[in-house]
């Protein structure tokens, strides 16, 4: 018999469905199945990682109509939707026309993330800070409009491009350049139909993770992600090298400032427009001399922020969820460790490009049975007894210490335990917060 003060659904066997295969969902569902109710959990693909705590499914994310008749046969009592692909293309839509509860937002709100071009349309009508900029359908206009407003800059393709379609630009002759990849090489596909051209902030990120019920908003413990593939924030892009839990950019003092300013204004207006957001609600935010502004949103759980985040979770986190289906979200569903978290990506050499798939990985469980260490896997699957590279992020080696330089060292150390062909990872995650310590 549960003893915890929960919602009642949270007391029976529950089943659920996690869409998604990277290292955001083996997070989610690693915290799932520590949850009190003990949930049966099934994971759509999945991954290596989930396999030990899971059932995994050969149905892929993005395959909606495997994923709905799965889910109209087997009823799952949640399904917890990670990539942003299937959110954007109505994925918790369909569900819900089935009478099954899923936890993220309907294909219109999705539209902050699946659209950069729409939610600079919400920021700018709520008054939520930001950074100036245009949108631009043909080349020609955005070519004139860099040159009107002159560089650094930053390029971003409207749609979806897997976290990589953000080119930030020194100078005019690499914006010009942005502008043809996306816009005319199609770089990212039909991804640079739009372009929106920013100006370039100056300051500190940081990633804040929002729970919303369509009216109430609970933060979750901030974090910083590290996008750049190399040391020193050098390199391409990427979906993400490692991340830390809690950034101490965002303090006490800009707690309210950023609920209100942000997540508040934001969805009133959407609500203004008819739309009910009920998920997650990621905000990417530059701490500017002038205070915070948004750089983007994303509409699910960030990654490798996920790991950080939950990592530091102390409470259980299928009530939280269940309560934003239901409409019934309070603060005093999420409570936090009081240890930071430091998670550092092992990626395939040669990512974010090319790179090659099925190398041995060597070394997991030594890894995973130190103190206060969790191994999350994202590209990864099986080969016989073998656990194999199949991704370009492949592990998401993380760790809690009593401050954050004992969280990178136990979490580096834990790397060091870990082999494969190849393998890269950045060597300086979490310095900025070391430094401020």
């Amino acid at each position: 018999t549960c003893t915890r003060t929960c919602t009642p659904i949270c007391c029976t066997i529950m089943k659920i469905l996690v869409v998604g295969g990277g290292g955001r969902e083996h997070a989610i569902t690693w915290k799932l199945a520590s949850d009190t109710c003990n949930p049966v959990i099934y994971c759509a693909p999945g991954n290596a990682g989930t396999a030990g705590i899971a059932t995994n499914l050969d149905i892929g994310a993005e395959d909606l109509d495997s994923l709905v008749a799965w889910a109209r046969e087997n009823q799952p009592n949640l399904t917890i939707v990670g990539p942003e692909a299937p959110l954007c293309k109505g994925l918790v839509n369909m569900l819900s026309d089935l009478g099954l509860p899923a936890f993220g937002p309907m294909m219109d709100a999705a539209q902050l993330e699946g659209s950069k071009v729409f939610a600079k349309e919400i920021m700018d009508a709520a008054g939520v800070p930001t950074a100036k900029s245009g949108s631009f359908s043909d080349v020609e206009g955005a070519i004139a409009y860099v040159k009107e407003v002159g560089a650094p800059v930053v390029v971003k393709a409207d749609g979806l491009a897997a976290g990589k379609g953000v080119m930030m630009c020194s100078t005019e002759a690499e914006a010009l350049a942005a502008i043809n990849n996306v816009m005319l090489d199609r770089l990212f596909g039909g991804a640079g139909n739009q372009v929106l051209i920013e100006e370039m902030l100056v300051g500190e990120e940081a990633s804040i993770l929002a729970l919303v019920d369509g009216e109430s908003v609970v933060m979750l413990a901030s974090s910083q992600d590290h996008k750049r593939a190399f040391d020193h924030d050098e390199g391409p892009n990427t979906g993400g090298m490692g991340a830390y839990s809690p950034a101490p950019v965002v303090t006490d003092e800009l707690w309210p400032l950023i609920k209100e300013a942000v997540f508040d204004r934001t969805l009133a207006e959407l609500r203004k427009r008819g739309i009910i957001y009920k998920g997650v609600l990621y905000a990417g935010v530059m701490v500017t001399q002038d205070g915070p502004k948004v750089l983007e949103f994303n509409c699910r759980f960030g990654d490798p922020e996920t790991q950080a985040v939950l990592a530091r979770l102390d409470s259980d986190l299928t009530p939280a969820l269940m309560a934003c289906v239901n409409g019934d979200l309070t603060d005093e569903l999420v409570a936090w460790k009081s240890e930071p978290s430091v998670c550092v990506v092992m990626a395939s050499g040669g990512y974010p490009g090319s790179y090659e798939k099925g190398k041995a990985i060597d070394g997991l469980q030594d890894a995973g049975s130190m103190d206060d260490v969790v191994v999350f896997h994202a590209g990864t699957s099986t080969d016989g007894e073998d656990v194999v590279t199949s991704g370009g992020r492949v592990l998401g080696v993380t760790a809690l210490g009593s401050n954050v330089e004992g969280a990178a060292a136990q979490a580096y150390a834990a790397v060091g335990k870990i082999q494969f062909e190849k393998a890269q990872y950045r060597k300086d995650i979490a310095a900025r917060a070391i430094g401020r310590a």
